[in-house]
């Protein structure tokens, strides 16, 4: 039998963070995606443990200054892509300059260091994974989701689409159908 499921990944995240951080009896505030503020005084051991207990699910603690900035773009990118609260209007480099307190150049270049590849396709990287998401758990249209996604047009999602999974989304919309109607006659 097969299931799709639908996550939140801010959920997750939450979620393991405060299970882990309770566990290692570490006291702690969230101040907001991704970062968190000890309220007392954490021994080398303690952080060592609580680190460690995060790996398995893909979370690390960042040390270094620049990290910490391009940790956060990534962060403010997958909240303005995913979370359905965050309606953002305006170009993404305003966006991140604002939130960040940062010239949107400096942001660019200190990402293009740290990642070897261009906010603007990390931010085109979550749209087609968010993109994914939403041809598979809902039923909005392909106009609907480019309009949700900031899309100019279906044309220019369906050509980043193609361009970073190498189908359209017509394509994958047909495949994922089809697996469905599969799953369905396996039941019977």
């Amino acid at each position: 039998m097969k299931v799709f499921i639908k996550f939140d990944f801010n959920s997750i995240c939450n979620k393991v963070l405060s299970e882990k951080l309770e566990s290692s009896q570490i006291k702690y505030r969230v101040l907001g995606f991704g970062e968190v503020e000890f309220l007392n005084n954490v021994s080398e051991e303690q952080l060592k443990t609580f680190s460690e207990s995060l790996v398995p699910y893909g979370i690390e603690i960042v040390e270094n200054q620049k990290t910490i900035l391009v940790q956060k773009i990534k962060d403010i990118i997958i909240e303005m892509v995913f979370c359905e609260e965050v309606n953002v209007n305006v170009k993404s480099s305003v966006y991140l300059a604002e939130k960040l307190n940062h010239s949107y150049g400096y942001l660019s270049n200190l990402f293009s260091e740290v990642t070897y590849t261009s906010i603007e396709n990390f931010i085109i990287l979550q749209k087609i994974e968010h993109t994914k998401q939403l041809i598979i758990n809902s039923e909005l249209s392909l106009t609907e989701i480019a309009f949700k996604l900031n899309y100019s047009s279906v044309a220019h999602l369906s050509s980043q689409f193609k361009n970073t999974t190498g189908i359209t989304p017509s394509a994958f919309q047909r495949i994922i159908k089809k697996r469905r109607e599969i799953a369905s006659q396996n039941l019977n």
